[in-house]
């Protein structure tokens, strides 16, 4: 294809690279923050600070929605600990 093709092409890899650090960052972040204080940015300021601080950071809003739903338990993902019964032969 061309030398240019592979230079575009790497430059699009290094902006991705990049942005995805900083997408899954906030979506860490705006996880740990919804599990901690409630997935409503009316109640929780830190929610709502670190949601205006993305937003200028330009993540889009489907990042901070899956964040969002993951932390109150509707993505389908349970983080409690699961309970296990054994039983042994009887003697």
């Amino acid at each position: 294809m061309g030398r240019a093709f592979q230079n575009r092409k790497e430059s699009m890899a290094k902006t991705a690279d990049a942005k995805t650090k900083v997408y899954s960052k906030y979506g860490r972040e705006i996880y740990v923050c919804a599990k901690a204080g409630g997935t409503d940015p009316n109640g929780n300021l830190a929610l709502r600070g670190l949601m205006e601080r993305a937003k200028k950071d330009q993540v889009p809003s489907h990042v901070i929605d899956k964040a969002l739903d993951k932390a109150s338990g509707a993505g389908g993902e349970d983080f409690s600990p699961p309970v296990t019964k054994a039983s042994a032969p009887a003697m």
